[in-house]
């Protein structure tokens, strides 16, 4: 196989064979895919993808290799032969994105074709060896229905959902890492009008509705010499010339805020986007941190998000799993933003806040109905499904506080 072309598996079976050994049926085809792994794929973590329930991969040492379920982290039974096997994989990785990991680059972020998303560091930033965390993107699409039979919230959050995109309201969803951002934003964007033009602008596409009509642009890092890059700010501008219905930004992270919020201000109402935050009172503050990255000041943020934003639907996990926690709505008073609870889940029931008559009223439904009567049954009889649990317990467990009980074990 020393000659240039592409390592197919057709090539790996011929190269085992020519060997001579007999290896027999199932040893042959454990060979292929053992070399296949090595040499296209995730290597030792290969096994690991094959389970549809893994979303994320980590590698903190040969030894220390991590995986979640959605249920939270825990440990796989994968063990490297050495770090060098580690910074190896690392490294063909990257490279197969168009990166380089190396002394000069010693931390990169690459997405590889397969739904793929790689993030390497190399010692001596890492002070416990070559880190690697995978992300990994699943086709699937869940549909309303089924996120609200997995628990994840119940019959009433989920007509409150669906009548935020009908009305057009602008909404952001925002949460921790892993705790169903993009899941929910893909399958609420699927509820957008046929005859609409979604444009979807993200870092490294993982937004994925099941929608006629999609356009999704993708930002692009600079190549070695530092040229070519095309940000998330630049990639708003372009959308605005596509004519957009509802425009989209698949994670607020930096000075392309401004370009949204202006758009969103400019007659382009019913999108919106994704931001970590911890909580749904904690995205005010998130916002003017990112406008202040945009030259703007408290004021210009306060002003554009409470004209351009109307709600903030907070997504939280639990080691049951993941849950809507709050629909809130974007307040402004006495010069100071602020997130005003229409529904929250406490304890696995939902409760009506003090903005939920109003919010109902604006979306045509009827404020006279009681949230806990709608969805004490269905917290009830939550079963574990998949990674679409609602949790019975109130205790919550932060994502920081999975990763260090994973790491203690």
């Amino acid at each position: 196989m020393a000659d240039a072309g592409p390592v197919t598996p057709s090539r790996v079976a011929a190269a085992v064979q020519a060997t001579g050994k007999l290896l027999g049926t199932a040893g042959s085809l454990a060979a292929v895919e053992r070399i296949s792994a090595e040499l296209n794929g995730l290597g030792p973590l290969q096994q690991l993808v094959r389970d549809p329930s893994v979303t994320d991969i980590f590698v903190n040492s040969p030894g220390s290799v991590w995986l979640d379920r959605g249920r939270g982290i825990e440990r796989a039974p994968v063990v490297f032969a050495g770090e060098a096997q580690v910074r190896a994989l690392a490294a063909r990785l990257v490279a197969a994105g168009g990166r380089r990991l190396d002394d000069g680059s010693p931390c990169v972020d690459v997405r590889l074709e397969g739904g793929y998303r790689v993030h390497a560091v190399l010692p001596p930033i890492s002070a416990s060896g070559t880190l690697l965390s995978v992300r990994i993107r699943r086709e699937q699409v869940f549909s309303m229905d089924e996120l609200r039979e997995g628990g994840m919230f119940g019959p009433l959050v989920q007509s409150v959902l669906a009548n935020m995109v009908a009305q057009r309201l602008s909404f952001l969803v925002s949460g921790a890492t892993g705790s169903g951002k993009t899941t929910l934003l893909s399958t609420l964007l699927g509820l957008c009008h046929p005859g609409e033009r979604l444009v979807l602008i993200e870092d490294a596409a993982e937004l994925n509705p099941v929608h006629p009509h999609v356009v999704q642009l993708e930002s692009r890092h600079g190549n070695l010499e530092g040229g070519g890059a095309v940000d998330l700010g630049e990639l708003v501008r372009q959308a605005l010339r596509m004519r957009p219905d509802r425009l989209v930004v698949g994670e607020c992270r930096g000075a392309e805020v401004r370009e949204l919020l202006t758009a969103m201000n400019t007659g382009h109402t019913g999108g919106g986007g994704t931001i970590h935050a911890n909580a749904a009172g904690a995205v005010p503050a998130r916002l003017t941190a990112l406008g202040a990255l945009a030259g703007l000041g408290q004021d210009a943020v306060r002003l554009q998000v409470a004209s351009a934003v109307d709600a903030v639907v907070h997504v939280a996990r639990s080691r049951h799993g993941r849950y809507v926690a709050c629909v809130g709505v974007i307040t402004e008073a006495s010069g100071e933003l602020g997130v005003a609870v229409a529904l929250e889940n406490s304890g696995g029931q939902l409760v009506a806040g003090p903005a939920w008559e109003g919010l109902a009223r604006r979306l045509g439904m009827d404020p006279r109905l009681a949230p806990q009567a709608h969805e004490q049954t269905q917290a009830q009889q939550a079963q574990p499904q998949a990674a679409w649990v609602l949790p019975r317990d109130p205790e919550r467990e932060t994502e920081e506080e999975l990763g260090t009980k994973g790491a203690a074990a």
